[in-house]
């Protein structure tokens, strides 16, 4: 296994004269002078824009792309292009590409069926990793010589492109094929929260046992997948990293492009932890409105409790949302201050106040999204939010030492 992480450098040249003597005005003056003229560059700038660092390593090669429509180098004034159309431009040999949940073009609704095919504006094969195909067969990676990976993240256990890159570097190990993976900061990067995913639990939506947000970008947690021998049969890859300049996991960043058709702003990723535990029930949490996982309800919820409603409809992103056409009663939280962690306080008002709670939990899909069967028991046995996060504690703290050995940013 090789594991490569090119580090940001700073060099600053400050010439200053030293005699046993002291200085002339003529001395400092001139000490000033070259100190004025250092100016350190603060600009986050993510893997994909860094291309001194990485094409050189493309020369020659034939690429395969994990990508959609967030793998953008981004240039002046708000403008981007997608990282495949600028490799083509520069002549860089690329077979194909692999697409994940949602496509290559990230329109696809949540679970839907992502097909093979051919790129309309590239003519690039593409091949699909969600569905009965998350992880490359031999035969689709015979004729690559290294892989990319470049996916904007969001920090959540059960947003499911950490797993398509734990079959990509699963398949890239057997075939002994490099990844290079072009950094992308996490907005949900700067606290680690939430249930720890037990083994048995393990599916799509959590394949390690981590909790619920990780505090990690895709570079450290490819690190980590390597580190801690998650692949089948301990199979390392052989791992290079091009991190994000001007990052640490305390730096505020805004997703310019939504990473998925139902993560629209900011309110949404920030609140997204919290409420997406709601897929594991049969609450709405926004799906089929225009400000998904910003509200939540549903007809069963007492409107003496919830006095917001909406009515969920097909759109962009949701076919057939939940409660489809249906007066939903709920909580507007599109204002709401987001704290930095999981909050259990929604869905805990909600199965309190339903009018008939057996109608709350999709018991299966709830535990796949919690990553324990723990949680629903606990909410039904009347436990407070302070009650349960103290049962977290344990494994959080564990986990937080696993995870430092893999930082990349401080």
């Amino acid at each position: 296994m090789r594991l490569t992480v090119f580090k940001n450098t700073v060099l600053l040249c400050v010439i200053i004269g030293i005699s046993c003597g002291s200085k002339s005005k003529t001395d400092e003056g001139r000490d000033n002078k070259i100190l004025n003229q250092v100016q350190v560059d603060t600009t986050l700038v993510v893997g994909c824009n860094r291309t001194e660092l990485y094409l050189p390593l493309l020369k020659g090669k034939r690429v395969g792309i994990v990508a959609n429509q967030t793998s953008v180098i981004f240039k002046a004034h708000g403008e981007f292009v997608h990282l495949v159309d600028s490799l083509l431009a520069l002549q860089v040999d690329i077979k194909k590409v692999f697409s994940p949940e949602h496509g290559f073009r990230g329109n696809a609704d949540a679970g839907e069926e992502v097909k093979d095919g051919l790129d309309t504006k590239t003519g690039l094969p593409l091949v699909s990793l969600y569905g009965d195909h998350k992880k490359p067969r031999p035969e689709e990676l015979k004729d690559l010589d290294v892989v990319i990976f470049d996916i904007q993240d969001v920090g959540v256990r059960f947003y499911t492109y950490i797993s398509t890159l734990h079959y990509m570097m699963e398949a890239c190990a057997e075939a002994n094929i490099p990844v290079l993976i072009l950094d992308r900061p996490n907005p949900n990067g700067n606290y680690v929260d939430g249930p720890t995913l037990e083994p048995e639990n393990k599916s799509f939506l959590g394949m390690h046992p981590i909790p619920l947000v990780h505090g990690m970008t895709i570079g450290e947690y490819a690190q980590m997948i390597n580190g801690e021998h998650w692949l089948e049969q301990g199979l390392q890859c052989d791992l290079t990293v091009i991190p994000v300049k001007n990052y640490n996991h305390q730096t505020s960043y805004s997703i310019p492009i939504r990473p998925s058709p139902n993560l629209p702003n900011d309110q949404a990723i920030k609140l997204y932890p919290s409420l997406g535990l709601f897929e594991g029930t049969n609450i709405n949490a926004g799906r089929g409105t225009e400000f998904q996982f910003q509200i939540y309800g549903a007809p069963f919820l007492d409107t003496s409790d919830f006095n917001f409603t909406y009515t969920p409809v097909e759109n962009f992103g949701s076919k057939n949302p939940k409660h489809k056409g249906k007066l939903c009663y709920g909580e507007d939280l599109r204002s709401v201050k987001t704290n930095d962690e999981v909050s259990l306080k929604w869905i805990i008002k909600a199965y309190k106040n339903a009018t008939d709670k057996s109608l709350v939990f999709n018991t299966n899909n709830f535990t796949k999204h919690a990553g324990t069967n723990t949680l629903q028991k606990q909410i039904e046995a009347g436990l407070t939010e302070e009650q349960i996060k103290v049962t977290w504690q344990e494994d959080l703290n564990r986990f937080k030492a696993i995870r430092e050995k893999y930082l990349i940013y401080k």
